[in-house]
């Protein structure tokens, strides 16, 4: 299972890289703080948080009194949404012209028709701000024509006026409540990987190095293993960021051992675009490395996720031979929560897109909180741990061309 399938952790580096998410990261403390607690209570272990001990920007220090041992882990959020931020500041007018364009970034190159191959869940969420935001500018032209119409009966002179004046009305009323709808948000995040038909926008590869960097340097200190954990639109991040490293030999062999994480994935929302060129080669060569542990875990009751879809398979770009990863587990979310919490939850898709980071209250094999600040690194956790047999392998990307 990889490098340091055997070794005990006392200490271990862990780098939590979000998903487009333009929330300030003190979010994913209060997450870990709360759940790990409800956790532990759960599970019969104990979790403690503190401040960060290492340099970096954000993140939180725990200790782990799990199987009898003391685990030490320092947590480090891979910011990146300040350049989330900056891109979904495009107004009103500027959203409508993302949607024609993501639209045709995914249906002109027939990107979605396969991915509805897949899985439905994620392509219906992908669809879901195209609607919903026609669904807006329809009822802002029905308003404006209904309240026209009846002045045209008293003041026949302005009703020429109220379509300019209403319709910009109604889309905003609706944009300030976007916190129930989540159109505009999902909007931009589809639209961020679409823009450039699947390549890394500049800002991103700049800080995807800088990433690569901070890694590498925890690669080189004193700990036990270096964990990374990718999240929604963090695994592809996770994917360039660790191939990159290893390319460069700049993963030492006598080094901490070396995990990768990722949760509730959807990279093939960007391996399926015709220019994702860069993510499909790092797929292809991630996979075959030795020096890496790669787990992907999602659930097919995660209905924003490619569940249980091996993004290096469906994507078309697994070796012939000498494919070691990633090893894909189900979080069976209908097992390991109770009929009653899943039945709160079952609903709340976006809130289901997060239960990775969160208690379970039936825990099988997968647990966040042993994973992170447990004594087994990710490998040995995962040792002879067959894959679930309803993954998804079957590639069904028509662009599997690789480039760096």
């Amino acid at each position: 299972m990889g490098q340091g399938a055997e070794k005990q952790v006392q200490r271990r580096r862990v780098f939590y890289i979000p998903g487009y998410d333009p929330i300030h990261p003190r979010r994913y403390r209060e997450l870990y703080r709360k759940e790990g607690a409800a956790q532990a209570r759960i599970s019969g272990y104990e979790i403690d948080l503190t401040p960060k001990q290492t340099k970096g920007r954000y993140g939180w220090y725990v200790t782990g009194h799990i199987d009898g041992t003391v685990t030490e882990a320092d947590f480090e959020v891979l910011v990146w949404s300040d350049i989330v931020r900056d891109s979904m500041e495009q107004g009103i007018a500027g959203t409508y012209l993302q949607l024609v364009r993501t639209a045709w970034a995914y249906i002109g190159s027939g990107a979605l028709w396969r991915l509805m191959r897949l899985r439905k869940g994620p392509v219906i969420a992908a669809l879901y701000p195209v609607v919903f935001l026609l669904v807006q500018l329809l009822i802002a032209m029905i308003s404006a024509y209904g309240i026209g119409q009846l002045l045209a009966m008293t003041l026949p002179d302005w009703t020429a006026w109220v379509g300019v004046v209403m319709v910009p009305l109604v889309l905003n009323w609706f944009r300030k409540r976007d916190g129930k709808f989540f159109a505009y948000y999902l909007m931009h995040d589809y639209a961020y990987s679409a823009q450039s038909k699947g390549a890394n926008p500049p800002e991103l590869e700049t800080r995807l190095s800088e990433f690569a960097d901070v890694i590498a340097e925890a690669l080189q200190g004193d700990v036990d293993e270096v964990l990374v954990v990718g999240h929604s639109s963090g695994a592809h991040l996770g994917v360039s960021i660790l191939a990159d490293l290893l390319r460069a030999g700049r993963v030492p062999a006598d080094g901490p051992a070396l995990g990768f994480l990722s949760l509730g994935q959807v990279v093939p929302m960007v391996s399926f675009l015709p220019k994702a060129g860069r993510l499909r080669q790092d797929l292809h060569d991630l996979c075959q490395r030795d020096e890496i542990a790669w787990v992907d875990i999602t659930a097919p009751g995660d209905g924003c996720a490619f569940a249980l879809c091996d993004p290096v398979s469906v994507s078309g770009v697994a070796p012939e031979a000498g494919k070691r990863w990633p090893l894909v587990v189900s979080a069976a979310f209908t097992q390991t929560l109770s009929p009653e919490r899943w039945k709160e939850l079952r609903w709340r898709f976006f809130r289901l897109h997060f239960q990775y980071l969160c208690a379970f209250d039936r825990p099988g094999d997968y647990d966040y909180f042993q994973i992170t600040a447990g004594p087994r690194t990710l490998a040995a956790r995962y040792a002879g741990r067959s894959p679930s047999k309803s993954r998804i392998e079957k590639p069904v990307n028509k662009f599997t061309g690789r480039a760096l």
